[in-house]
């Protein structure tokens, strides 16, 4: 008798519930501002947690929450990309003969590299080319970053390649004194480049991590006889 009370209270909050979600959602479409999409999103979040079928129903041509969080994840990695992409576009269009501004600026430190390993190792270090170091640059930023806007690792692990190695050369900060403008100038740039690649850094991981606990999660198969 217990479980039937229990039982009958459960199924009348239950009904209690959906009417409620219901004239809410009633009230909201009869208001000019039905579109609003805050609204949309409330909505979709009330009827999904009372709904004994959750992620079944459809409103505005949506199967499920997961359509809105896969736009806005597509969204999110387009956003961030576009640094990169957009950066390398740059770096195309100005390359000319001379590799434009982009070997301009490198020139400086990347002879202060090439002084730095002839001190350590000797003259038998080959000569670094500055215009291949632009190449190599455009090319990682271009081609990781398109195929990072589709959710590849190997985008990613190509955009953490060029930070990693390109960061230090770039943001020398550490070459300054703590008085000198340049030290201030470089530093939070330095900064936000190991905030990107942070960022990298945390997509590689749910990647990985992911598809890991929805295999723990998969339920076992029943075996039929």
């Amino acid at each position: 008798m217990d479980d039937d009370n229990h039982r009958d209270v459960f199924e009348d909050e239950f009904t209690a519930d959906q009417t409620s979600v219901i004239n809410r959602l009633l009230a909201t479409l009869k208001e000019p501002n039905y579109f609003d999409f805050f609204s949309f999103i409330g909505f979709r979040a009330a009827a999904a947690q009372i709904s004994p079928l959750r992620g079944t129903h459809t409103l505005y041509g949506f199967k499920n929450a997961d359509t809105i969080m896969g736009f806005f994840s597509f969204l999110g990695r387009l956003l961030f990309a576009s640094l990169f992409i957009l950066s390398a576009w740059q770096m195309f269009n100005d390359f000319g003969d001379n590799g434009g501004p982009a070997a301009v600026e490198l020139a400086p430190k990347v002879a202060s590299v090439q002084r730095f390993l002839a001190s350590k190792i000797g003259d038998g270090v080959p000569k670094i080319d500055v215009k291949h170091v632009v190449l190599a640059s455009m090319a990682l930023k271009g081609v990781g970053g398109i195929l990072f806007v589709f959710g590849s690792s190997t985008g990613a692990y190509l955009l953490m390649y060029y930070l990693l190695f390109m960061t230090p050369l770039l943001h020398d900060f550490y070459d300054y004194e703590l008085d000198d403008p340049k030290f201030h100038d470089l530093l939070p740039e330095f900064v936000q480049s190991l905030a990107l690649l942070g960022a990298l850094f945390f997509f590689v991981g749910m990647k990985t991590v992911l598809p890991r606990k929805l295999i723990k999660k998969k339920p076992p198969k029943t075996k039929t006889i």
